[in-house]
């Protein structure tokens, strides 16, 4: 029998979340999330995990399962979430991905280019240098020390420059000449659905949540955070911002506005990274979800 992934993709706040236990009620499917930042338990309000009803409705796997105090990277997700993967398969030949994290969302699709280890105080150092002297001068050390990888990878995205940095640093090696090495063959075949929206109304959803975010407790949460604010989990949308609040550096309006914007910032480097994927199948946010449900099993050889 033949083993179908049903990988959800989309912007943030977009409804994925939503759709991924819709689809896996009518196959009676199991949810991987890919989703790195909602792997960490002490991350909660900020990373938009699924509420007890959400959770209660689908078996979901990934979720709130790490703690920021752990190095878990995308190599380590990729073995997890293909080990499980492979349990799931032997009970039930159908699985749903969802989250907004494209490099976890390829790994486990595509698989890894693997890199060697390297000391976790490289990594604290960058982010250190990320917070004190910006990302424009982490952006400069990568161009001298990897042109290549300067000219092709999200050099806006602080955890892909840093991944890079700390390659090249740690190594001696380029980052570039770790990459597009033969990877593993999957025993699924992937189908890729893809949810949009007009950007003023994807943009007008993320401020909502944002908004919910801090009428939840987003605040206090990242205070019981703050010490920690140099942890490699804790470089995100939602937290750094307010710790800049907390170091008395803006005022929490501004810090808000910030998190506003960031986040829409993000969403449109999400939307940039799939639209290079011409295998999506996508729909409007808000599509019938018969429809949706027709079109994969159009996609589907049951056996």
């Amino acid at each position: 029998m033949t083993n179908y992934l049903i990988t959800i993709v989309g912007a943030t706040a977009i409804g994925k979340t939503a759709l991924s236990i819709k689809l896996a009620q009518h196959f009676k499917a199991d949810i991987i999330s890919c989703d790195s930042r909602q792997f960490y338990k002490e991350m909660k309000i900020g990373t938009a995990v699924p509420t007890k009803e959400e959770l209660d409705a689908a078996q979901h796997h990934f979720i709130q399962n790490r703690s920021i105090f752990e190095n878990y990277s995308v190599g380590q997700f990729e073995k997890d979430a293909i080990e499980k993967l492979n349990a799931i398969f032997i009970k039930n030949n159908m699985a749903i991905m969802v989250g907004g994290s494209g490099l976890y969302t390829n790994a486990v699709i595509d698989g890894l280019d693997y890199f060697p280890d390297v000391k976790p105080k490289i990594r604290t150092k960058l982010n250190k240098e990320l917070n004190s002297e910006g990302i424009e001068f982490l952006q400069k050390k990568l161009k001298e020390l990897d042109l290549e990888s300067y000219n092709t990878i999200e050099i806006e995205n602080p955890h892909r420059l840093i991944r890079a940095l700390e390659i090249c640093i740690g190594t001696g090696k380029t980052y570039s000449q770790f990459k597009n090495k033969p990877k593993e063959i999957r025993n699924f075949i992937p189908i890729k659905i893809g949810l949009y929206a007009d950007r003023e109304l994807m943009y007008s959803r993320i401020n909502k949540r944002v908004d919910l975010m801090i009428k939840e407790g987003l605040l206090e949460e990242a205070k019981k955070l703050y010490k920690h604010r140099d942890l490699n989990a804790l470089q995100t949308v939602g937290y750094k911002e307010l710790f800049e609040y907390f170091d008395g550096k803006c005022e929490l309006d501004f810090a808000i506005s910030e998190i506003k914007k960031n986040t829409r910032r993000f969403a449109k480097r999400q939307v940039t990274w799939n639209k290079k994927d011409s295998n999506i199948h996508w729909f409007h946010f808000e599509e019938d979800i018969t429809k949706i449900i027709n079109k994969i099993e159009n996609l589907i050889s049951f056996e």
